[in-house]
């Protein structure tokens, strides 16, 4: 049995700069892993059957398979000099686990936490990695998004009050992270992409999309896409009445100051 464990990173990798500073330069595809030796940090490619290992993605995504937790956390330890987004130990809260089984009297059977094969093939492998990097890539990002949202509730309830009671800059960094997140699910994670591996192999193409259904990804995109669209209607209408708030302001100081110029008018004619 080949067992996997997956975390999200709280940043994206930058896989070429990291292969120069391990000291293999190398120009990786953004749908490219990188397959690493989990204790000698050394680039792995092919079959690899039962080597301890570990994928790493652009997204942030990293999978160990055949690893314990005291050399995951090694690992983590190690690239740390190497990457920013290893310096905090994984996040419990963004983990999946996951195995892969041979069963040759049975067809193939994909649950939450165990695909069943007839045979082995490398590719299966490859597969579940990328498929529970996004989504537990996805489970970081949702998060972020439901926060945002629950700060924005605050904010529409001081609006409620008749209260604009939020300043340009938080307004801005509102609307930045919203864009951000909308960035990450689309571009980052990937998650309407297929590997490129499962378009010549067509029993891994079934796992994959068997696994997406199963981990419901395409439904999960759904749904911080339409939160992200939410949002970005809330901070339109946010912008709409600061930039109206801002226009009133300037008016009544034009007029403040109108009003003092003739004001000093008239006491120079009675002067």
């Amino acid at each position: 049995m080949t067992s996997f464990t997956a975390f999200a990173l709280p940043g994206e990798l930058d896989l070429n700069r990291l292969a120069a500073d391990l000291g293999f330069p190398r120009r990786y595809r953004w749908e490219e892993p990188m397959v690493l030796d989990q204790a000698s940090l050394k680039p792995l490619s092919g079959d690899q059957g039962t080597t301890k290992r570990v994928y790493l993605y652009f997204f942030g995504g990293v999978v160990f398979v055949n690893c314990t937790e005291e050399e995951a956390r090694a690992f983590f330890w190690s690239m740390a000099h190497y990457a920013e987004p290893f310096k905090s130990v994984p996040d419990e809260k963004y983990r999946d686990d996951y195995a892969l089984a041979l069963g040759e009297s049975s067809g193939p059977a994909v649950t939450n936490d165990l695909a069943t094969m007839p045979v082995y093939d490398p590719a299966y492998v490859d597969t579940i990695c990328f498929v529970i990097a996004k989504s537990v890539a996805l489970e970081r990002i949702e998060e972020r998004v439901d926060q945002v949202l629950d700060e924005m509730e605050t904010v529409i309830g001081m609006l409620d009050r008749g209260k604009l009671g939020i300043s340009d800059r938080r307004l801005a960094k509102l609307a930045a992270n919203v864009l951000t997140y909308k960035y990450q699910s689309i571009a980052h994670v990937m998650v309407l992409e297929k590997p490129e591996f499962t378009w010549e192999n067509p029993e891994a193409d079934r796992l994959y999309l068997t696994m997406a259904n199963v981990f419901e990804l395409n439904q999960r995109y759904n749904e911080i896409k339409h939160k992200g669209e939410t949002l970005l209607d809330i901070t339109e209408v946010f912008t709409s009445l600061a930039h109206a708030r801002r226009a009133s302001r300037l008016e009544w100081t034009i007029i403040i100051l109108i009003f003092i110029e003739i004001v000093i008018y008239l006491f120079e004619l009675a002067r």
